[in-house]
C-alpha cells in the first residue's frame, strides 16, 4: 500500500509520569506532566506545538491541556478510537498531519487513573464499555461476557485448541516479561521477577485460559510523545526515531476485542493485514527487526502477534518463546521494558516510548545494534527506525 508517511515524520520527544496504583493527581494533571516532559526531552517549547492527538477514551480535553501546558494555537487535532487498538494509530494520525502540512509539531498524550479511578478490568455495563462503540457488546454482557479478560479468553481458547497450547505455555511469556520489568526502575514490578511455578500457582481469572499473571496491570499514569518533521531533526535535544511505516486495519467481520466472526479465529487477521502494510511501506522484513514491542494486555496475544507478523509460523510461537528468542540475547527481544504486564498499562503508548529508547541506545535492557523496532497493537502498527 502506498503511503506518504514513511520517513516524513519523526518522534522527537518522549515523556511519562511515574506508574502507580494511586497517582494522587487528576488525569488532566498526569497528561500535562507527561506532555511537558516530552517537550523538554525534544528541546521544544509548548508554543511550538500546533497539533494534538489522543484517544477518544481520554478524559483530558485539548483546550484544557492547551491552557495548562501553554500551547497557544492548534491547527490540527484528532482522536483515535478503540482503546489499546489505537496505540499506533495516534502516531499515524500525527505523522499524517505532519506529512500533509497540517501541523509542524504534534503532541500525543494518554493519561488515566485506571487503578485508583475507574477500573476497566472489573465487570462492565453496556454504557460503561462504549456508548458509541461495538454493538455486539450489548449482546455479550447479559450472558456474562462483561470483562476484557472474558472477551479475550473466548478468542484465545480457540487458539489453544487449534495448536495444543496450554496456559503453562503462556506462562513462559509472562516470566520473560517480568524478567525485563525487574531490571527497569520505571516498571511497577521493578525487582520483582516471577518463576514459571509462581505463574502456575497464580489464581485463575478465566479458566483454563488466563491466570492472574497472564493479565496486564491496571495503572495510574501518563505518557506523551512529540512528533515533528525531518527538517527540525537538527534542532532536537536528543536523537529522534524515524517513522519508517505506520498502518491501521479494520476488517469485515472484525470486532475490537471479541474478534469471533472471522472464518479462522485461531489468529488475528487484522494484525496479519497490518504486517503486510508495514513490510510494504518500509521495504523491510521480519529478519530486519531487532526488537519488538507487542501489545500484551494478556499474554496469549503476543503468541498471535509473533505468528501474524511472520517471526514464526502458525502455532509455532510456543516453541519460539520457549527457545529464548524473546529474552535478552534472543533473536527478537520483546517488550524489553516489561510490557503491559510488568511495566504499566497506559494503553500501550509506553511501548512506543521504549521503542524510542532502544533506537537511541538509552534503554535499561538495551539490545545491541538496533536499527528497527516493530510496535504493534490490535488494529494498528509501526516500524520505527534509528536516525542517522
Amino acid at each position: 500500500m502506498a503511503s506518504a508517511i514513511p520517513d516524513r515524520a519523526l518522534i522527537a520527544g518522549i515523556g511519562q509520569t511515574e506508574f502507580s496504583r494511586n497517582s494522587g493527581r487528576s488525569e488532566l494533571q498526569l497528561a500535562a506532566e507527561a506532555s511537558l516532559a516530552a517537550l523538554d526531552d525534544a528541546g521544544l517549547e509548548p508554543a511550538d506545538v500546533d497539533g494534538m492527538v489522543t484517544y477518544t477514551l481520554d478524559s483530558s480535553g485539548e483546550l484544557e491541556l492547551m491552557r495548562i501546558v501553554g500551547v497557544k494555537e492548534l491547527s490540527y487535532y484528532s482522536r483515535a478510537p478503540y482503546g489499546g487498538a489505537a496505540t499506533c494509530a495516534v502516531v499515524m494520525h500525527a505523522a499524517a498531519a505532519i506529512a500533509a502540512g497540517a501541523a509542524n509539531v504534534v503532541l500525543i498524550y494518554r493519561a488515566f487513573n485506571e487503578r485508583s479511578g475507574r477500573r476497566f478490568g472489573l465487570p462492565q455495563g453496556p454504557a460503561q464499555v462504549s456508548p458509541s462503540g461495538s454493538f455486539w457488546w450489548r449482546w455479550y454482557i447479559p450472558f456474562g461476557l462483561d470483562t476484557p479478560a472474558k472477551w479475550a479468553a473466548l478468542h484465545f481458547q480457540r487458539y489453544m485448541h487449534a495448536y495444543g497450547v496450554t496456559n503453562e505455555d503462556f506462562g513462559h511469556y509472562s516470566v520473560a516479561c517480568r524478567s525485563y520489568a525487574a531490571a527497569n526502575p520505571n516498571a511497577y514490578f521493578y525487582q520483582r521477577p516471577i518463576t514459571l511455578e509462581e505463574h502456575q500457582n497464580s489464581r485463575w481469572i478465566v479458566e483454563p485460559v488466563l491466570r492472574l499473571l497472564d493479565c496486564c496491570q491496571e495503572s495510574d499514569g501518563g505518557v506523551a510523545l512529540v512528533i515533528t518533521g525531518r527538517e527540525r531533526a537538527r534542532d532536537l535535544r536528543r536523537p529522534p526515531a524515524r517513522i519508517a511505516a505506520a498502518a491501521q486495519c479494520a476488517l469485515w467481520g472484525g470486532d475490537i476485542v471479541s474478534d469471533y466472526y472471522h472464518d479462522d479465529i485461531a489468529g488475528m487477521p487484522e494484525i496479519g493485514a497490518i504486517g503486510r502494510q508495514l513490510w510494504t511501506q518500509s521495504g523491510l522484513r521480519p529478519r530486519d527487526i531487532q526488537a519488538a514491542m507487542l501489545y500484551d494486555h494478556f499474554s496469549p496475544i503476543v503468541f498471535m502477534h509473533l505468528e501474524e507478523f511472520g517471526f514464526c509460523g502458525r502455532g509455532e510461537a510456543r516453541d519460539f518463546i520457549q527457545s529464548g528468542n524473546i529474552g535478552p540475547g534472543g533473536s527478537l527481544p520483546v517488550n524489553t521494558h516489561g510490557g503491559l504486564l510488568g511495566e504499566a498499562y497506559i494503553h500501550g503508548v509506553n511501548h512506543i516510548n521504549e521503542a524510542v529508547r532502544q533506537l537511541r541506545g538509552a534503554a535499561v535492557n538495551q539490545v545491541s545494534d538496533v536499527e528497527h523496532v516493530l510496535v504493534s497493537a490490535g488494529m494498528s502498527g509501526l516500524i520505527l527506525g534509528r536516525w542517522s
